[in-house]
């Protein structure tokens, strides 16, 4: 039995304490969306890392193939998701996938470009295993957004792409292409009871809640491409929202809200009795009669030590 993946950062693992939040919404999201994209197909998810997604497309396609360059990471998936019988894993490179040309449906790579220096060759390669009417879903972070705007470096990305970087790398290889945006943001979700139609994305300012903006601008680049127009045509547009069932997320910001405001509010009475405090003694050194007697000063100490113990 293999030993448990650690979670480094480098990878998604779930389960790992450290994989949560918004790791957890991104990763998931991401397969659970491409879902009913891989019914009854032939699929190859490049670097898949723990397994956990090639897992969960094995539920709706025919045959799924998980590739990793990690020998521990594919350890770990083989006998994690041993039951499955239409999942298997190989260990190999992304730039030299061990698969025959044209014999994939659709091929997933969700954050793995941004983690190469032979980004084109990773793209032939996936070309080249492709059908000729096959699919690419892959995902990559907004470099404008998930590092610039951020000040942010993540220490495994050896080469982030801006928009127009990463179309130039797609557009050679793959004639039609479809953006779609993803990005974490607290949301409330209004939805037709098992309704899973396209639908609507809404920005507004706290400034001007009753002026929708511009949608908010993507932190991962979501793409799907194909050389077969057809393709893309089967596939409706639609708005996806993903959450936990447990709400942990939503739960965990609202009790640190409320412990916020708590504090705040204990603050504000703090400084005034601080200020009322700092008013009677001012009165004591000012030999103000009415105060200013060791009676007065001994009470004033004594509320004072009280205070600072609550």
């Amino acid at each position: 039995m293999p030993h448990p993946l650690p979670f480094t950062g480098e990878r998604f693992v779930p389960g790992a304490a450290s994989a949560k939040g918004e790791m957890w919404y991104e990763h998931w999201h991401r397969y659970h969306y491409v879902l009913p994209l891989v019914a009854g197909k032939n699929v190859l998810d490049v670097a898949c890392g723990e397994g956990y997604g090639s897992a969960l497309l094995s539920r709706t396609a025919a045959q799924v193939s998980g590739v990793d360059i990690a020998a521990e990471a594919i350890a770990h998936a083989r006998h994690t998701y041993a039951e499955r019988k239409n999942l298997s894993f190989t260990e190999g490179s992304c730039i030299k996938l061990p698969f025959d040309s044209a014999s994939i449906d659709v091929v997933v790579s969700f954050e793995t470009l941004e983690h190469i220096h032979e980004q084109a060759p990773f793209l032939d390669e996936i070309k080249r295993v492709l059908k000729a009417d096959g699919v690419l879903i892959l995902s990559s972070p907004n470099k404008a957004e998930y590092s610039d705007k951020r000040g942010f470096t993540n220490e495994f990305h050896v080469r982030e792409l801006y928009r127009a970087e990463l179309d130039a790398l797609l557009a050679p290889r793959f004639a039609h292409l479809r953006w779609l945006s993803q990005r974490n943001a607290f949301v409330s979700l209004i939805a037709e009871d098992g309704a899973a139609a396209a639908g609507e994305s809404l920005a507004v300012s706290q400034q001007a809640p009753d002026q929708p903006v511009a949608a908010l601008p993507a932190l991962y680049f979501l793409v799907i491409a194909t050389n077969d127009a057809a393709a893309l045509a089967d596939i409706p547009p639609r708005v996806s929202a993903f959450t936990d069932a447990e709400e942990w997320a939503y739960n965990d910001y609202r009790e640190t809200y409320r412990g916020f405001r708590h504090y705040m509010q204990r603050e504000q009475q703090l400084e005034a009795e601080c200020a009322a405090l700092r008013a009677e003694l001012d009165a004591c050194r000012s030999g103000n009669p009415a105060v200013a007697h060791p009676a007065s000063t001994d009470s004033w100490l004594a509320r004072l030590i009280k205070r600072l113990a609550n």
